[in-house]
């Protein structure tokens, strides 16, 4: 999961290679998720959640040395929305410390699956917040979406744990980051914005991680390599996925980060022998189904303006 930025730059580059980028930054995401899930036996969710937050101030400060709009703009620091920007890290902090603690406790195909809810969960915070018109067709796809998180989640099944809600508030809470984005004043430069909610992030994490019991020690040196591993793989994702998103419009992108969801099955079965198959199915094809149509109809929207 990722804070993505507000707008996308104008499209300068292939949308093939930027559909490459953004299938490999799922891959890094997945690794960052693999790490996560093998650490959780021994460091809690808020201590690996301030650990990844760390180590995203990197690519959030290349990101915006790579900004054309901040150079263009004068470099500018200054932000007049400091209360939101702030609140965007830490709601951030709970959507990592949600979703971490699903990948300790549930599949890791399964976490990963339900949180791709959170496109559906933007469509109605849009309408809450943004006072968006949305019209029966998108309804339809967050009704299809959200029946299929439903299905993968599985009440009444005997596999069906309250850990299971675990990535769905993850999901929300990072859809209500991307909404009230929006919400900022249009010239503070996207990349800037990033940087400073991390920074936040960081902040909220390493209290959280406080407050719930402190930091372990870092038990030997495999476990600070992985820890290392767990941020510089995030720290890729974030990168090839915000200059995928400068390469060509988001519409083009969103059908292939379904991708994902086939992908974290496959990891999650060579890494750890899960095979939720039965619980995965038929619902993770509705959840893609759900958000191809809320796509499909945003572009044709788009198209008609």
């Amino acid at each position: 999961m990722i804070d993505v930025p507000k707008v996308p730059a104008i499209p300068t580059g292939s949308v093939a290679l930027a559909i490459g980028l953004s299938l490999l930054s799922l891959v890094f995401f997945d690794l960052m998720g693999l790490i996560i899930k093998r650490l959780s036996a021994d460091y809690s969710a808020a201590e690996l959640s301030a650990y990844r937050n760390f180590f995203g101030l990197i690519p959030s400060a290349i990101a915006l040395w790579s900004s054309r709009s901040w150079h263009d703009g004068g470099r500018r620091l200054r932000v007049r929305q400091w209360t939101l920007i702030g609140a965007r890290g830490l709601i951030v902090t709970l959507a990592q410390l949600m979703f971490y603690l699903s990948l300790g406790r549930i599949a890791f195909a399964s976490a990963t699956t339900i949180s791709y809810s959170s496109g559906l969960f933007m469509t109605a915070f849009a309408v809450l917040l943004l006072g968006e018109r949305v019209g029966i067709i998108r309804w339809i796809a967050v009704v299809i979406g959200f029946v299929g998180v439903v299905m993968v989640m599985g009440p009444g099944r005997d596999t069906f744990t309250f850990d299971s809600l675990l990535p769905l508030a993850a999901a929300a809470l990072y859809a209500l980051t991307g909404v009230t984005a929006r919400l900022i004043d249009d010239d503070v430069p996207s990349a800037l914005i990033n940087l400073y909610s991390t920074g936040f992030a960081v902040l909220g994490s390493v209290v959280l991680a406080l407050l719930l019991g402190g930091f372990s020690p870092i038990q030997n040196a495999s476990d600070f390599a992985w820890i290392i591993a767990m941020g510089v793989s995030g720290g890729i994702a974030v990168l090839l996925l915000v200059i995928s998103f400068r390469m060509t419009e988001q519409s083009n992108l969103a059908p292939f980060s379904y991708l994902g969801i086939p992908m974290a099955f496959v990891f999650g079965w060579m890494f750890f022998g899960e095979a939720p198959w039965q619980d995965l199915f038929p619902g993770a094809i509705l959840i893609v189904i759900g958000g191809l149509l809320v796509v499909w109809r945003e572009r044709r929207r788009t198209r008609l303006v």
